[in-house]
């Protein structure tokens, strides 16, 4: 076999722009939902300046009304309806109970649920769900949230792969497979293959995955300052007096917080322009070290906010009064999702103060300069402090994932009503009474009609980065077949393996995709993956079902990075993981799977 001639120019553009894509999905200068876009607009662009046979550039945003792109969407809104109704919330409270009866078998449940879970649900509600009750379980017993975590994780992204709504991924490879004529899957069609391989996988991250795993203890808390509030009176010889406020702040530094100002009996708003005067008291809320530099630099005495009688000393140290400090995890549907603390006012509307932001490892360095204006995104902490009862508040709102070692979880009376609405979803696309981007959007409008979800929690559910990346992947998969270019990619990909079985082949194949999907877009190598599989098939004159679902499970396996999936980031944040132990877990973990798919493909198809 001769290697394959080199197609026209068009298809080496999209092969070109394909490769510029891929390179841009990985880096983090620009957002996912940015980088998409501007592929879209790209190849809408190029097609129309340098025309190609009929292909026309509108046909680029057909991706935008695809099925399977409302397929996702829907079903990440009629997921939220679940996380906003506590609809999960007994499956929580039965499993709280059973760690703590038998917790090495409750691990095995826990993984097993979560993959059954995950099967029919989008698995990031399923791991929000579980995550507060994993470490509250871990802090009540001495055991390490560590080695817990992360398998919890996996089994998630294992049992995904087991139906065609498991995940996003498994919608667009089986919708692409149906529009190229190639083969039409039913929603358990795969869930054999998959199953074999989940027990296998389920007992890796059962019996050995915690074993690789460091007994890690979340460093946030402990490396990010406490806040108290206390008195600072202004003593005869101070330099501030005569001073406004504003300048006092230029004194001390921009970082100091004047709650109120009390003069004799009356209480004055801290404005710009107030003139302090000698025996004012000024409250302030700060760290230790910076409420003692603000007293050296105003020339004032520090006073515990809750003591009249004694300045602040070693005898009598500040305190925080009846303060809570509590961890908060971005999710799916937050409403601090890609916005920034500041543009929502969050001290303001939830009465609490972030003290640190933790991010894929890392904790912004200068907090009180930067948290506020930081936009925030999935599985990024925040570390705050407040009152119990705000605290409280904030985790019954269901917007936010509160670490706070509690197995609590919001219920509400609409909780039966969204459950009841999520498994007519499941059960009219599982008969074939309805497709399942229909069955979908009939959820969404009985989760809106019903009161399970408000607008605003629907419209925040659906992920942009999903949205774009999906349209951009299909537009971007029209661009590669039109062109011819996936026709080439296939007889390049058949040359290096020539000479090779089918099986090989096959889960060369398999291994390429799983290699792509840590790197980029697992939605990305899904689309640009199918029709390669289908056309290696049609060359070989094999079936299509083994290498369309080669594609499939190998775009799953996004196991050994924290970037490969939004709820590793979620995992990476709660449990203090390092990038190296997703290596040291996910890369066997991918190898197992890698394997055991092969064999059963193997077995069952070829």
């Amino acid at each position: 076999m001769m290697f394959p001639q080199i197609p026209n120019l068009h298809a080496l553009g999209a092969m070109a722009l394909t490769v510029l894509a891929l390179w841009a999905f990985t880096r983090d200068r620009y957002p996912l939902e940015i980088s998409s876009f501007g592929l879209l607009a790209v190849l809408a662009a190029g097609f129309a300046i340098f025309p190609f046979g009929d292909l026309k550039p509108a046909a680029f945003f057909y991706g935008l009304g695809h099925e399977a792109l409302i397929a996702v969407c829907a079903l990440m809104v009629v997921g939220q309806g679940l996380v906003v109704t506590g609809a999960l919330e007994p499956i929580g409270r039965y499993l709280a109970k059973f760690w703590g009866m038998a917790p090495s078998l409750a691990l095995f449940v826990t993984l097993v649920l979560g993959g059954v879970l995950s099967a029919f649900v989008n698995n990031t509600p399923i791991v929000v769900l579980f995550l507060p009750i994993l470490i509250s379980v871990c802090l009540r017993t001495g055991s390490s949230a560590s080695r817990i975590l992360m398998p919890v994780g996996f089994a998630t992204l294992v049992g995904g792969m087991a139906t065609t709504i498991g995940t996003s991924t498994n919608l667009l490879v089986v919708s692409i497979a149906a529009d190229l004529g190639a083969v039409r899957f039913s929603m358990f069609d795969f869930a054999l293959p998959a199953c074999i391989a989940s027990l296998v996988g389920y007992a890796y991250l059962w019996l050995i995955a915690p074993r690789l795993l460091p007994i890690r203890k979340l460093e946030l808390d402990n490396a990010s300052p406490r806040l108290f509030v206390g008195r600072l009176v202004l003593e005869e010889g101070s330099p501030v007096i005569g001073a406004t406020v504003q300048e006092a702040h230029t004194v001390a530094g921009d970082t100091l917080n004047i709650l109120r100002i009390r003069r004799g009996d009356s209480a004055i708003v801290p404005n710009p322009n107030e003139t302090l005067r000698g025996g004012d008291r000024l409250r302030v809320q700060d760290t230790a070290t910076h409420l003692t530099e603000y007293a050296q630099a105003l020339g004032a005495t520090l006073y515990s906010s809750d003591s009249s009688d004694h300045a602040v000393d070693e005898t009598h140290p500040l305190s925080a009064e009846d303060q809570s400090v509590a961890e908060i995890a971005v999710v799916q549907g937050s409403l601090l999702d890609r916005t920034s603390l500041a543009s929502i006012h969050f001290q303001e509307r939830y009465q609490l103060v972030v003290l640190a932001l933790h991010r894929q490892g890392k904790d912004v360095p200068s907090p009180f300069e930067e948290i506020d204006d930081v936009v925030l995104q999935q599985g990024d902490v925040l570390l705050v402090q407040g009152d119990r009862e705000q605290i409280a508040k904030l985790k019954r709102s269901a917007e936010f994932m509160v670490l706070d070692g509690s197995t609590a979880v919001p219920r509400t009376d609409k909780a039966p009503m969204a459950f009841a609405i999520t498994l007519a979803v499941v059960a009219a696309a599982a008969t074939g009474f309805m497709p399942i981007a229909v069955s979908a959007t009939s959820g969404v409008l009985l989760m809106l009609l019903t009161g399970c979800l408000r607008l605003g929690s629907a419209i925040r559910a659906i992920s942009p980065s999903v949205f774009f990346v999906v349209a951009a992947s299909l537009a971007l998969g029209t661009a590669l077949i039109e062109t011819g270019a996936t026709g080439y990619v296939t007889d390049v990909f058949l040359y290096v393996t020539q000479g090779q079985s089918p099986v090989i082949v096959l889960s060369a194949l398999m291994l390429l995709l799983a290699i792509l999907t840590n790197v980029i877009s697992n939605n990305a190598a899904a689309v640009i993956g199918t029709p390669i599989a289908i056309g290696i098939a049609a060359k070989l004159g094999l079936p299509y079902e083994p290498f369309i679902l080669a594609v499939l499970f190998g775009a799953n396996m996004s196991y050994a990075t924290p970037m490969a999936y939004k709820t590793n980031l979620l995992v990476m944040s709660a449990g203090g993981y390092r990038f190296s132990d997703f290596v040291k877990v996910g890369v066997p973990l991918t190898i197992i799977m890698w394997l055991v798919l092969t064999y059963v493909l193997a077995a069952i198809y070829l």
